[in-house]
């Protein structure tokens, strides 16, 4: 398969889970927690099935990272290419009956990032891209082109998690920006705003892992925006452990 064919798969797959997530919505559902704590539910259980048996399907020889797995002690060696899951970025925002949440599939090659798709079952669209070609949204008008703005001269407009809304530390790291809005919300979509110029700024100085980001990075990226680790350096794939550094995310620059 071409890029173009894998970010195609990656869309459908992406509209396949948000199905089952918007069905467990839906129908009602109870609320556990991982060993790590953090929260799960059945539309994650859900969702992931469908992403990872129809990746598995469909490229057999691209191994699969899905979080749930990894939960569930289930860790692939990753290789030089493989796809990173989130079936449900935002689970706490789920069981809260807030819309932020998201899909995230994302393609990784030699630590990098290349193409993606996002899925926002509750809004019914998809953000999907391929880096160095293009991104673009896809919503029941149509699926049109998007990219990320240059902050504008009165200050930018922020995205920050709404799990770290009160973070002294993100408040005096933000001290050093001209603001002209914060916005708090959860899940990947904080990237995808960013993407399509609704936003400039999202720094996340809280605890995230690789398939939280691998796939709204791609995402961003391809739109013209770019995610970078504290220090400047690109965001690598492929850590021992999956976890991320501390990071920030730009529109255009």
């Amino acid at each position: 398969m071409n890029n173009q064919s894998l970010v195609e798969l990656a869309v459908r797959l992406a509209e396949a889970a948000a199905v089952e997530i918007l069905a467990v919505r839906d129908a009602g559902f109870t609320v556990q927690s991982k060993d790590d704590t953090t929260p799960v539910t059945l539309a994650d259980m859900r969702a992931e099935k469908v992403i990872t048996a129809g990746l598995r399907e469909a490229t057999p020889y691209i191994p699969v990272i899905a979080e749930e797995e990894v939960a569930a002690g289930k860790i692939t060696d990753p290789g030089a290419e493989f796809w990173l899951v989130d079936p449900l970025d935002g689970t706490r925002e789920f069981a809260a009956g807030r819309p932020e949440y998201a899909v995230n599939i994302g393609l990784v090659r030699n630590g990098k990032v290349v193409l993606a798709a996002v899925a926002a079952p509750a809004t019914h669209e998809v953000y999907y891209g391929i880096i160095g070609v293009g991104a673009w949204k896809k919503s029941a008008a149509g699926t049109a082109a998007i990219s990320a703005r240059k902050a504008p001269a009165e200050g930018l407009t922020i995205m920050a998690s709404r799990h770290y809304q009160d973070d002294p530390e993100l408040a005096a790291y933000l001290a050093q920006f001209k603001i002209a809005s914060v916005t708090n919300i959860g899940s990947a979509l904080k990237f995808c705003y960013l993407a399509e110029g609704k936003a400039d700024f999202y720094p996340r100085l809280g605890r995230t892992m690789e398939w939280d980001t691998a796939a709204p990075q791609a995402v961003l990226e391809a739109a013209g925006g770019c995610v970078l680790t504290m220090d400047g350096a690109p965001m690598g794939y492929g850590k021992p452990g999956f976890e991320n550094p501390h990071f920030v995310c730009w529109g255009q620059r």
